[in-house]
């Protein structure tokens, strides 16, 4: 069982020194050419795989442009177009309303705006906040998704179990200045060692640091249960 720092602060700290030392060029995955791809793609990339998003994302935006296109779009016909996404039904009912609001409501530009975001189809916060930071460079918040939910769970940051409350605990306690790119180092180390079912804290960098490391600890602090 690892040891954390003294404060939230401090472990928040020293993780984002390390992992930002482990990943130097830690980045967002999925791909697009412009903010209604972003859009689309953060809208698709929920409970999938980035790497399967790109590999369908690349026929859907040359098929595809602009809003236009995809409010126009039969319901069967772009639903067929991702029909190796999940949920592909209700993600193609959610991509064809948020581009008629798009079309209504702003004159054909993705918003710059969390309110106004959040008010399209199928777009929450987490979807939002990747939004603003990646196609508007604003950023107002960090995006929690699994990967983040389960590092911070894990590390000690948070005992908090909605993305929205854990979001609120760590804009505490992270540097503002990493509030982006806090979320691309937690996707890759992640990914890389401390994945769900079986974290190698044998090679992590953070295991001196972390409450759940298997060395020690009986338990995950993500899932709550004996390791």
């Amino acid at each position: 069982m690892g040891t954390p720092r003294e404060t939230r602060q401090a472990q928040a700290e020293t993780v984002v020194d390390r992992l930002e030392a482990e990943y130097p060029d830690s980045t967002i995955s999925l791909r697009y050419s412009n903010r209604l791809e972003l859009l689309i793609a953060v809208i698709l990339s929920a409970q999938c795989t980035d790497e399967r998003v790109n590999q369908e994302t690349k026929k859907l935006f040359e098929k595809y442009d602009g809003p236009e296109d995809y409010a126009n779009a039969a319901q069967d016909d772009l639903a067929e177009d991702l029909n190796s996404i999940t949920y592909y039904n209700n993600k193609a009912k959610y991509i064809r309303s948020a581009c008629e609001t798009i079309l209504e409501d702003h004159d054909g530009e993705v918003p710059d705006t969390m309110d106004e975001l959040t008010d399209l189809s199928g777009v929450g916060r987490k979807t939002a906040n990747v939004v603003l930071q990646h196609g508007h460079d604003v950023v107002e918040g960090i995006v929690v998704d699994t990967h983040v939910q389960r590092l911070s769970q894990r590390l000690g940051l948070t005992e908090e179990e909605r993305p929205e409350r854990i979001e609120e605990e760590l804009i505490e306690i992270v540097p503002e200045d990493y509030w982006q790119q806090f979320t691309h180092l937690c996707i890759d180390h992640g990914r890389a060692v401390c994945t769900a079912r079986n974290p190698d804290c044998g090679d992590c960098v953070l295991a001196d640091i972390c409450p759940s490391e298997k060395g020690d600890s009986e338990i995950d602090l993500a899932a709550g249960e004996p390791w």
